[in-house]
């Protein structure tokens, strides 16, 4: 009897050819030219939401599903606001600097929405605000009009770009916590990658 040789066939894993891992953060010189961009093209509900993403530093969830009253009051749009975050059920504070500031503006006026609206309300009728999966689109739009792989990023590149470009100034873990919302200042390590070589560049500047 002859044998044979067949040998079952290998399911190829989940994560072939596929990216997997933290999304990078977005470079100062990628977030100038992406607000060029949308400048360039109009596209001025795009730029509101792409200046408060990095502001915020809010999870997408929590993004999508902000209302004019978070953000603005009396058509005047704040300086800073709080929300409570969906995920930890804790309040988190944001800035919103002058540029967001007037790119909000610019939203409110041409879009003409209440106070009581949903900041980005979206196009489709199933839907009362932006989804989070049509936000992930946008930010990958974004990044490929400027030549950026957008395989490569996703809405947590957006949260964690001015989380990333702050601790790189100051090397303040306990104020990227504070910011990002993180009950342990072990979630704002990983989320941040920070390498051991910054950690034992940390202890080295520390004197005891």
């Amino acid at each position: 009897m002859e044998i044979s040789n067949y040998l079952p066939t290998k399911k190829a894993p989940w994560n072939k050819d596929k990216l997997i891992g933290q999304k990078p953060p977005l470079k100062r010189r990628d977030i100038w030219s992406i607000r060029i961009r949308l400048q360039m093209d109009r596209r001025v509900r795009d730029l509101a939401l792409f200046n408060l993403a990095i502001d915020s530093k809010l999870r997408a969830c929590d993004l999508v599903s902000l209302r004019i009253s978070d953000i603005a009051k009396h058509n005047q749009v704040s300086s800073r606001a709080s929300i409570v975050q969906r995920k930890t059920a804790r309040p988190v504070q944001f800035e919103i600097t002058r540029q967001t500031q007037d790119a909000i503006s610019d939203w409110l006026h041409h879009s003409q929405l209440t106070p009581g609206q949903y900041l980005f309300p979206s196009r489709l009728q199933n839907s009362p605000h932006l989804s989070t999966r049509q936000y992930s689109r946008l930010v990958k739009s974004w990044v490929a009009m400027i030549g950026l792989d957008p395989c490569r990023y996703g809405t947590h590149s957006m949260r964690r770009t001015k989380a990333s470009l702050i601790y790189q100034r100051t090397k303040n873990l306990r104020a990227i916590q504070l910011l990002l919302g993180h009950t342990k200042l072990e979630s704002t390590v990983r989320y941040l990658g920070i390498e051991v070589d910054d950690a034992l560049e940390m202890a080295e500047q520390t004197e005891i």
